[in-house]
């Protein structure tokens, strides 16, 4: 039976979410730790270019938080599945919490700070699976898609918090900052464990096999099945474009600056519009629109996001640009929130932290390819001819996507296929459907997905 509300009912309220102690105890615990690690991203920048006044070391230190996912995401994801959820994310929080107070240790060579930087941030994947493995359980029907938007919203605040409080305190005293993220990692594991029930494991010890074979069914089920392998195609598609504004800023601000602004100041507001609008996209499009409607909004919302960065091809002044960023993240935090409930939904339980670990990895991939790719283009082409183009080639990727989106009746066939795998998990403590799911659910769900 599917946990979606009847299209006649309106949209759940911020109310009935934050009712839910779990789910406040849960946010208040990654609002720490998102807090913390983009302090500690600040921080070691500034530490790190104080000792060696290297630019390109000092990027290393910002670039090697990303690496975990790029090199090992979905497996350390995969890992969130064996284990009960609230035990990953306390153990997790800890180690993060030591690292980062021996990287406050004074006299560190960089190199030292480098690898216990890389050590901590091993942790983020699956300590993130087991948090996107749990909403579902903590929040259901129309109540996950608005805490889902709240999530992402905090998430994007906690951004630019974050690395203006990093910022500030690390200009002064650099091992203060790095102090203070340990802190945090500590608060967040002390909410968790008091704050969250302890669930079994969702994979148990009889139906575990490789953890590689156990990654390998994540990447299938994520794009073997018909409606997952949509949305996984719309989220990497938004991601393609939607990060360009944010990833040239600096370049783009230094080009046009001028228009009573000045460089730091114009890159600055670039940067921070695009995290603005998809804050106000999420949250009112989340709380004001009915759930049956934000579905309806699915395909214009994809094709619109790309299509209001176009006009970059007139090479605006750099509010103007912040403008069109801003309208270009209203569009995908509106979206956003609509395909993670959604994918989660049609996820049969035991799944999810592995095609979470597939899904975030494939978006850290896409980001920085994106920025690398139009970065490379930007060296020989004006900035705004290279995003109008590149933002020109997003929509006509999203009318293809729009175009091939699964019919209603598919997407309803895969929601009630995932439910029927929970139902049937729960009426059997050892259900072999459990640890065969995609074979046994996912062929269910075939033989009702044939036209997407």
């Amino acid at each position: 039976m599917s946990d979606e509300r009847p299209a006649q009912e309106g949209p759940a309220t911020f109310r009935e979410v934050f009712a839910q102690a779990e789910f406040r105890a849960l946010l208040s615990a990654n609002t720490l730790s998102w807090v913390g690690d983009y302090v500690a991203k600040a921080a070691v920048t500034i530490l790190i270019y104080r000792q060696t006044e290297s630019v390109a070391l000092s990027a290393a230190a910002f670039a090697v938080s990303y690496l975990p996912w790029l090199v090992g995401g979905p497996l350390l994801s995969a890992l969130a599945e064996r284990h009960r959820y609230r035990q990953v994310m306390v153990a997790c929080d800890l180690i993060r919490m030591a690292l980062m107070a021996l990287v406050a240790v004074p006299g560190l060579p960089p190199w030292a700070i480098l690898v216990l930087i890389f050590a901590a941030t091993l942790a983020n994947p699956p300590s993130q699976a087991a948090r996107s493995a749990l909403m579902p359980h903590i929040l259901t029907s129309d109540r996950l898609v608005v805490g889902l938007s709240v999530s992402a919203s905090t998430g994007q605040a906690a951004q630019v918090a974050g690395y203006l409080l990093g910022a500030a305190i690390a200009s002064v005293n650099p091992t203060a900052a790095l102090l203070l993220n340990a802190a945090t990692f500590a608060v967040s594991a002390a909410l968790v464990r008091f704050g969250l029930r302890d669930r079994p494991p969702a994979m148990t010890a009889a139906h575990r096999s490789h953890l590689l074979r156990e990654t390998g069914q994540g990447f299938r089920l994520v794009f073997g099945w018909p409606v997952l392998r949509a949305i996984a195609v719309l989220v990497f598609s938004a991601m393609v474009f939607s990060i360009v504004p944010e990833g040239l800023a600096a370049a783009w601000a230094a080009e046009r600056s001028g228009h009573g602004m000045s460089t730091a100041t114009a890159q600055a507001v670039i940067m921070a519009a695009g995290p603005v609008g998809v804050i106000l996209g999420g949250l009112l499009i989340g709380r004001l629109v009915a759930p049956a409607r934000r579905l309806a909004l699915i395909r214009p919302l994809s094709v619109l996001a790309p299509a209001v960065l176009v006009p970059a091809l007139l090479d605006p002044p750099p509010l103007v640009v912040a403008l069109l960023a801003a309208a270009c993240g209203f569009a995908v935090g509106a979206l956003m929130p609509m395909a993670n409930s959604l994918f989660v939904r049609v996820l049969p339980d035991g799944y999810r932290a592995r095609a979470f670990g597939v899904m975030a990895s494939g978006t850290q991939v896409i980001q920085g390819a994106a920025v690398l790719a139009t970065g490379a283009l930007a060296e020989r082409i004006a900035i705004p001819v290279v995003v109008g183009a590149w933002s020109i080639a997003g929509v006509l990727l999203m009318l293809v996507v729009a175009l091939a989106w699964p019919r209603p009746q598919t997407v309803n066939a895969a929601v009630e296929a995932a439910s029927a795998g929970w139902a049937a998990a729960r009426h059997h403590p050892h259900p072999p459907a459990r640890a065969g799911a995609p074979a046994a659910v996912g062929e269910r769900a075939r033989r009702r997905q044939a036209v997407t």
